[in-house]
């Protein structure tokens, strides 16, 4: 139990790779704040943990707003008394080619995907500053390091922003034995992930069948993602043996991006 008597938030845990992230902190002996804008898939998660054993507790919030994110990190707080660990998933997005994005696909894909990303990394660090410990892990994306199968354009500027969010944080936050990393995963298997599919599949005329086999065929490995391949890193990068890691984006993409 790396984790064991660990307090962890996480965002978008209401399914796919922040619900996996949830179950494998608890898993590895975290207690868990799970977080979604969702109210009752933040409730199904913390009810899964609950049954594991682990203690839980369920905030229904938009990342995009900072009162509310002000408010999720107060309520748990007033529940565990402390934040450990931070794992910062929640993100938003569309397929599109780049000359069909509007205003309102940049300013609703950064609200989420980078202004909350900011403004949660901020507040969560406004705990473990006083304390002189914490870790915290950003979900980015390889589209933020030139992925050519992106979703869109302005996703993949959001997910670059993580990215070189992830690099400042760690040197500024360095001196207070906060470690800040990010987790750049390549093509799995979400119901973000799956609507996009479903949305190539059809302007292409293709079934989803095919379209899965082409996804796989870019890949290396030949394996997509699930969503406890980026938990499982993402339980690393929050244990002790990750303890001198700061800084650092890392790919898993079943070998897509090569750095």
């Amino acid at each position: 139990m790396p984790l064991a008597d660990r307090i962890a938030l996480v965002t978008g845990a209401g399914q796919g790779i922040g619900e996996a992230s949830a179950l494998a902190l608890a898993a590895a002996g975290a207690d868990v704040v799970a977080v979604d804008i969702d109210g009752q898939s933040a409730s199904d998660t913390a009810s899964a943990i609950s049954a594991t054993g682990r203690r839980s507790l369920a905030v229904q919030a938009d990342m995009g707003d900072v009162r509310d994110i002000d408010r999720m990190v107060a309520e748990a707080i007033a529940a565990f008394g402390r934040i450990d660990i931070l794992v910062n998933n929640a993100g938003v997005t569309r397929r599109a080619y780049i000359m069909d994005l509007t205003e309102e696909d940049w300013d609703r894909i950064h609200r989420v995907n980078s202004k909350g990303v900011f403004f949660c990394l901020q507040r969560v660090a406004r705990e473990m500053i006083p304390r002189r410990s914490g870790r915290i892990v950003n979900i980015a994306s390889i589209a933020g390091k030139g992925f050519a199968g992106t979703s869109n354009a302005i996703y993949a500027a959001s997910k670059g922003a993580v990215i070189s969010l992830t690099k400042t944080a760690a040197q500024q936050l360095g001196q207070h034995n906060i470690n800040v990393n990010a987790i750049c995963p390549g093509v799995t298997r979400t119901a973000l992930s799956d609507a996009n599919l479903r949305v190539r599949a059809q302007q292409e005329g293709l079934t989803l069948e095919a379209m899965e086999r082409r996804r796989a065929e870019v890949i290396p490995l030949q394996r997509v993602n699930d969503p406890e391949d980026i938990a499982a890193m993402a339980v690393f990068l929050a244990s002790p043996g990750a303890r001198n890691i700061t800084g650092q984006s890392y790919n898993v993409d079943g070998g897509i991006i090569p750095d």
